[in-house]
């Protein structure tokens, strides 16, 4: 009786082993996974649940858009990690962005990526939406969608202010100019420069091409002296003239050589439905034109009207 019963013991042990061997395992879920698997899958929907717009801007970039240290943010911003609330920048973009949030209903959050990652779009949900004065081109449609322009500025050569040797644009052929590296002003030094409902000029050729990561550490080695590092910069003419402003031995070279439609942009491989929040942006845009709101923002930081062109703009051009 007893060895019957240790038998049936081990009997039953073994095929308690065997049950819990082929019972199908509980797989554990990353809370990351679950935060995405339950995420809307229309962008629009995201950013209004989560009541925050992301948007990627340039913190040194004046007057569209610069970091201002040591400002706290709000004790009850809903921007986390290295997202930064709107008090904690100054300038045309920024207030624009604002304004775009604030239509949507939400608060607005600031990244600041390097501008060629902006530009080649892929941006994986990092940031939902570029408002940093970015020109339509052709090439940049090619990952990019593209709202309403929110405003038009001439690109404009600079130079040392103590320079006789140049009378016009023409005259820098040859010569070392700076340029943000990855916008159309380097698109333009190089010959390669198209903008839809524009006919460019090229004036200048053979330039010697010294790229920077933004506009103003370019207009700073043109001030350390004429030719020191830099012959000429071609920027943004409220850029180069803003640098003036603020006491920059630079003067302005000449007209402008072109002019630029500046517009929000938005990821083409986004991993969310992005046409109800393009739709949203251009119509909050375009209500900030009919409005005053974009022309009171342009006369605050430019002291003139450089949204009309842009309110006049055929999106359909661009075959999105």
């Amino acid at each position: 009786m007893r060895r019957h019963g240790i038998r049936i013991l081990l009997l039953l042990t073994v095929l308690l082993l065997a049950t819990a061997c082929t019972a199908p395992v509980a797989t554990p879920t990353a809370t990351g996974a679950t935060d995405s698997a339950s995420a809307p899958a229309d962008l629009l929907a995201q950013v209004q649940a989560r009541g925050k717009l992301l948007v990627s801007t340039d913190p040194a970039y004046p007057p569209q858009s610069e970091l201002v240290t040591g400002v706290e943010p709000p004790a009850d911003t809903k921007c986390t990690g290295d997202e930064r609330p709107a008090n904690q920048f100054t300038g045309f973009d920024i207030d624009v962005a604002a304004e775009i949030a604030k239509r949507l209903g939400v608060e607005v959050c600031f990244v600041t990526p390097d501008w060629t990652l902006i530009t080649a779009g892929g941006w994986a949900g990092r940031w939902d939406l570029s408002i940093g004065s970015m020109t339509i081109t052709p090439e940049r449609m090619e990952n990019l969608y593209f709202t309403q322009p929110y405003y038009t500025t001439p690109a404009a050569f600079f130079v040392h202010e103590s320079n006789t040797t140049f009378t016009q644009p023409s005259d820098l052929s040859g010569r070392k100019i700076g340029a943000c590296t990855g916008c159309t002003y380097e698109a333009y030094l190089d010959g390669t420069l198209s903008i839809p409902g524009e006919t460019i000029d090229f004036v200048v050729s053979d330039a010697e091409i010294v790229g920077y990561d933004t506009d103003v550490p370019a207009l700073e080695d043109l001030a350390l002296g004429d030719g020191v590092r830099l012959d000429a910069v071609l920027t943004a003419l409220p850029t180069g003239l803003g640098y003036i402003a603020d006491g920059g031995p630079l003067k302005q070279l000449g007209e402008p050589v072109y002019f630029e439609y500046l517009a929000g942009a938005i990821d083409k491989s986004s991993a969310a439905d992005t046409a109800a929040f393009r739709e949203a942006v251009t119509a909050a845009i375009q209500a900030m034109h009919a409005d005053g709101t974009l022309l009171a923002l342009s006369e605050q930081y430019y002291g003139a009207d450089l949204t009309s062109a842009a309110a006049k703009f055929d999106l359909s051009l661009l075959n999105q």
